[in-house]
């Protein structure tokens, strides 16, 4: 028994070594990630969501969140009324220590307050299999929101931030690179009807997903 716990705690050690050393190894290249299209410049096709305003974020929330680009911009599905607050920051590098900001720690912070969580799988047109998205159902007094939010990085969508993590060290071994983008999506519920504002936001999520990707590590 002495012997097994020996050896387990070895292999243990060792794969916390090499881990280490790869880590050390990938951070310590000069980084060249490529830099998609400028995010002001998306423009989501069809005519069924309308942009409706451009939020400007002040420098104070610009210069906590540290990304390389920004898109804060809400639509409108002209027939419905429906809107959609879509936010992306995108990261050319996660050194230095950039790296995305999780709602789950954001959004309390704003006094938003989360009572349902989860994930979410969401079927993409194009896409081989569905997407896993994080789920969030929060409040602010008499105000609730559905948020929907994934990280993406090179061909990648993951709804965990220790997952985000561990492919990070993974891409900056294999692939000299870091970099990569918070999506997130909100949707206000309107008369407590949270199935409503849900199928809102992912009927959003279904038409901004490949068009996005234009826009996002690839």
């Amino acid at each position: 028994m002495a012997s097994m716990f020996s050896s387990t705690t070895s292999k243990v050690l060792t794969f916390a070594l090499l881990a280490q050393a790869g880590a050390f190894y990938a951070f310590s290249r000069s980084e060249v990630a490529p830099k998609p299209r400028a995010l002001q410049e998306f423009r989501l096709p069809g005519a069924r969501w309308d942009t409706l305003q451009d939020v400007q974020l002040d420098q104070e929330t610009l210069d906590v969140l540290k990304a390389d680009d920004i898109l804060s911009r809400i639509y409108r599905d002209h027939s419905s009324g429906e809107t959609a607050d879509l936010f992306v920051a995108y990261f050319q590098t996660q050194r230095n220590g950039k790296a995305p900001h999780s709602p789950k720690n954001c959004l309390p912070g704003s006094g938003w307050v989360a009572s349902q969580s989860g994930t979410l799988d969401v079927s993409i047109k194009g896409e081989a299999a569905p997407i896993r998205i994080n789920r969030y159902i929060v409040a602010r007094g008499s105000n609730q929101s559905v948020v929907l939010y994934w990280y993406q990085s090179k061909d990648r969508v993951v709804a965990s931030e220790f997952s985000a993590k561990i492919y990070t060290m993974l891409d900056a071994v294999r692939f000299n690179r870091t970099d990569t983008a918070l999506v997130r999506v909100v949707t206000a519920v309107e008369n407590g009807n949270t199935a409503a504002a849900e199928r809102s936001a992912v009927k959003f999520v279904e038409e901004v997903f490949e068009p996005l990707k234009a826009y996002l590590p690839s």
